[in-house]
C-alpha cells in the first residue's frame, strides 16, 4: 500500500506514496478533520478544489449522529460526504475516553451520549465494524486513550490493554479493501512506547499511528518521544502521528520523517481567530 518515493539525505523526511481504491494519497499529507462528515465551513468540492487527497472522519461522532442507518442508505461515507477522495477514519477511541462517567473493562467502554444522555457500548469489535460500514479507506485500531500527566503504572496498565484490544481489532477486521493501522501506546514513557511499537510489529499492520501525544505535553517532550520512536519504525510502512496541526510543529516532525498528520486547529484558528 506504500512505496518511498525520495529520501531527504540530510534529515529522515521522506516523500512517499499510499495507494487505496479511492486514489493515490502523496505523503507526508496533513488531513483536515470532517468530524461528522463535513470539514466545519468548508464543503467537500472546496477540499478537493485545495487537492485533499485524503481526510479524516469520526467513527464515534456519525456513529452517534447521523447513525449508521443513514450512512448505509447512502452506500457509505463517501457518498454520504460527496467525497470522492480517500478516507481516514479514528475508531473512537480518543472522544470517548474524554467523555465523563465513562466505565471500562477489558471487553470494551460504557459511556453516555453526550447528545441525548443514552447508553452505548464501543469494544475493539463494534469499533471495526463501525469503521467497516462507513467504509473509509484507512481505518484505526480501537485504542485506550489517556491524557497528561498520567502515572507510570496507569500509563503501564492502558498500554497493555491496548495492545490486546489491537489483536482484537485485527481479529475483526473483514475488509481486506481498507487498511488497518496499529496504534503506539504508553504516554510519556519511551520504554512503554517501544514496547507497544514491538507488540504492534508482531501483530502485523500495514501502517501505525503514534497516540496521545500533542494533548498538553511540553513540545520538547513530543519531540523527544518521536525521535525515540521514528528510528524503531519499519521504513516501508507509513507512520501517522495523529492530532497534531501547528505547521511550525508538522515541519518538525517531516523532518524527523513522520508521513500523516491530522487536526482541527486549522478550521478552529480560521474560525475563531
Amino acid at each position: 500500500m506504500f512505496r518511498i518515493i525520495s529520501q531527504d539525505k540530510k534529515t529522515e523526511a521522506r516523500t512517499g506514496e499510499i495507494a487505496t481504491t479511492h486514489g493515490k494519497i502523496l505523503t507526508p499529507a496533513f488531513m483536515p478533520v470532517a468530524t461528522m462528515g463535513a470539514a466545519k465551513t468548508l464543503s467537500s468540492e472546496e477540499l478537493e478544489e485545495m487537492d485533499y487527497k485524503l481526510i479524516l472522519a469520526n467513527a464515534f461522532h456519525l456513529y452517534l449522529k447521523p447513525g449508521l442507518k443513514i450512512i448505509k442508505k447512502f452506500g457509505g461515507l463517501h457518498n454520504f460526504m460527496n467525497w470522492n477522495q480517500g478516507l481516514l477514519t479514528d475508531s473512537g477511541g480518543y472522544q470517548i475516553f474524554s467523555l465523563k462517567n465513562t466505565k471500562v473493562t477489558e471487553e470494551g467502554v460504557n459511556f453516555r451520549s453526550s447528545l441525548d444522555g443514552s447508553s452505548h457500548f464501543f469494544s475493539p469489535e463494534v469499533s471495526i465494524k463501525v469503521q467497516e460500514i462507513l467504509g473509509a479507506d484507512i481505518i484505526m485500531a480501537f485504542d485506550e486513550c489517556l491524557g497528561y500527566p498520567v502515572e507510570c503504572k496507569r500509563a503501564k496498565e492502558s498500554m497493555e490493554r491496548s495492545m490486546r484490544w489491537a489483536i482484537r481489532s485485527k481479529k475483526a477486521h473483514r475488509n481486506n479493501k481498507q487498511f488497518l493501522f496499529g496504534i503506539v501506546q504508553g504516554s510519556t514513557d519511551k520504554d512503554l512506547r517501544r514496547t507497544s511499537l514491538e507488540r504492534l510489529e508482531e501483530i502485523g499492520f500495514p501502517g501505525y499511528g503514534i497516540g496521545s501525544l500533542s494533548i498538553g505535553e511540553p513540545e520538547e517532550m513530543m519531540f523527544e518521544i518521536v525521535d525515540s520512536l521514528i528510528p524503531l519504525m519499519p521504513e516501508n510502512k507509513p507512520r501517522y502521528l495523529m492530532g497534531l496541526g501547528k505547521p511550525s510543529q508538522l515541519l518538525e516532525m517531516i523532518k524527523k520523517g513522520v508521513d500523516l498528520f491530522d487536526s482541527s486547529f486549522p478550521t478552529r484558528i480560521a474560525r475563531n481567530g
